[in-house]
């Protein structure tokens, strides 16, 4: 059984949009994040990355992780670590 899922996207039939109202910018938000992290469209996305792209990504995600996640959570929710 995957530790990660992608459950919204699955079951999400409501409008994908962004600048309407704050519920839908982040039900947008879910639905682009997990199309992008897919595992066929991200392998061709990073291919093609430069250096500082990738570092860009790095980046901002390690910054919203850690501005927005205790320790406990980061490691609970983003690393899976149960143990």
């Amino acid at each position: 059984m995957s530790i990660y899922s992608h459950n919204f996207i699955e079951n999400y039939d409501g409008m994908v949009g962004f600048g309407l109202d704050r519920e839908t910018d982040e039900k947008t938000i879910i639905c682009y994040l997990q199309m992008f992290s897919n595992d066929d469209l991200i392998k061709k996305m990073v291919e093609r990355m430069s250096d500082d792209e990738l570092e860009t990504i790095f980046n901002i995600l390690t910054g919203l992780l850690r501005n927005h996640l205790t320790e406990q959570e980061y490691h609970l929710l983003f690393l899976k670590d149960r143990g």
